[in-house]
């Protein structure tokens, strides 16, 4: 498991901050087709010790490179230390990325016959599923994505001239359910930057989503609707919590 010990993240998470008012920089640092990507191991020790409904994603800059480092938070919403953390690489995807929802309908068809047996009422519904969990739409998720990689140095070139970089993010809360997929044999999770636009504030923010890879992602169970993308993460600044 890829980790950094405290002084390493310290340092990144520090590194990232000094550069997010220069846009030359972030130029050189960001690509917007890569992605993080962390494996099941990663994921099951944040499972493990996350207890909030939430949890952390920090972003640095270690080696060069941008990192998303994960980081549980305790009860009350705060940073649980650790000796390290895991993290991943802003790294190119190596294979197509792949977004699965599949859904099941039920038909409900009602037919009335009088008392001579005549039809008198023949009528269908299509009831929706309902699910279980917070998922996203997919195309949702597919905007938010291609948005990031169309518009994202424009956002960032703005972020940088107009606030000298002060609202581009640092961290991202994300909401904890997505720990826990509604499927076994998850292998990894890749997480891309989207771009969507905030009721509440009025404008673009950048988001991270999480999207999980199975064994097998045929929707084989029971469950009424299986998806591997999960609800949108929060950035830090504007939704800056005091961990």
């Amino acid at each position: 498991m890829e980790t950094l010990n405290k002084e390493q993240c310290t340092a990144a998470i520090a590194e990232w901050g000094n550069c997010c008012g220069d846009f030359e920089m972030i130029k050189r640092t960001i690509s917007t087709n890569y992605v993080f990507n962390f494996d099941s191991e990663q994921i099951d020790w944040m499972k493990r010790l996350n207890v909030y409904n939430e949890f952390c994603t920090e972003i640095g800059i270690f080696q060069g490179q941008l990192v998303a480092i994960l980081c549980p938070l305790d009860n009350s919403g705060q940073k649980i230390m650790e000796d390290s953390y895991p993290f991943s690489y802003l790294n190119e995807l190596t294979t197509n990325l792949n977004l699965v929802e599949t859904e099941k309908y039920v038909l409900v068809k009602n037919a009335v016959l009088s008392k001579e047996l005549r039809t008198i009422d023949d009528s269908s519904d299509m009831f929706w599923p309902i699910a279980n969990k917070p998922m996203m739409e997919q195309d949702k998720a597919v905007e938010a994505i291609q948005s990031w990689r169309n518009e994202a140095m424009t956002w960032f070139y703005r972020e940088c001239s107009e606030m000298q970089g002060t609202r581009i993010f640092k961290k991202f809360f994300v909401p904890a359910g997505n720990l826990n997929p509604p499927k076994q044999g998850l292998t990894h999770m890749v997480c891309s930057f989207g771009l969507v636009f905030s009721q509440v504030y009025q404008r673009v923010l950048p988001t991270l989503i999480f999207i999980s890879f199975y064994q097998d992602l045929s929707n084989s169970g029971s469950v009424e609707k299986i998806s591997n993308t999960y609800d949108w993460s929060q950035a830090c600044p504007p939704s800056c919590y005091n961990i």
